[in-house]
């Protein structure tokens, strides 16, 4: 099935893709492979950002072996320029890593009204 807009998704890395205790980060497998499951999809297209930057993103991902996933690795930003901030984006949803380990590419367009 083909989708006139892809379903972009914006993966974080701390406490999404993995979890730190100390200098040690465990990786969060339930979401790492709902991840690959969707990235399988057609038209689903993932980015990683990190508040650590765009190569520590890079580098967890590289790791984790899931960097082919993403199509680019970003920071997140400290300052975001719109005529209408995200929670008045009409096409966003934000889930939970523990919600999107359940959540597969049809279920998220419904949620989207993409369904």
């Amino acid at each position: 099935m083909r989708h006139s807009r892809p379903l972009v998704i914006y993966v974080d890395v701390d406490d999404t893709l993995v979890r730190s205790y100390g200098s040690r980060q465990i990786p969060i497998t339930g979401v790492i492979e709902r991840l690959r499951l969707l990235c399988a999809e057609e038209g689903v297209v993932a980015y990683c950002w990190s508040s650590g930057g765009a190569e520590y993103a890079r580098g967890v991902a590289e790791r984790l072996g899931i960097a082919e996933l993403f199509l680019a690795f970003l920071p997140k930003p400290n300052l975001m320029i719109d005529d209408q901030p995200p929670s008045a984006w009409p096409d966003v949803c934000v889930l939970h890593p523990n919600e999107a380990m359940s959540t597969d590419a049809a279920a998220a367009r419904l949620k989207l009204g993409r369904g």
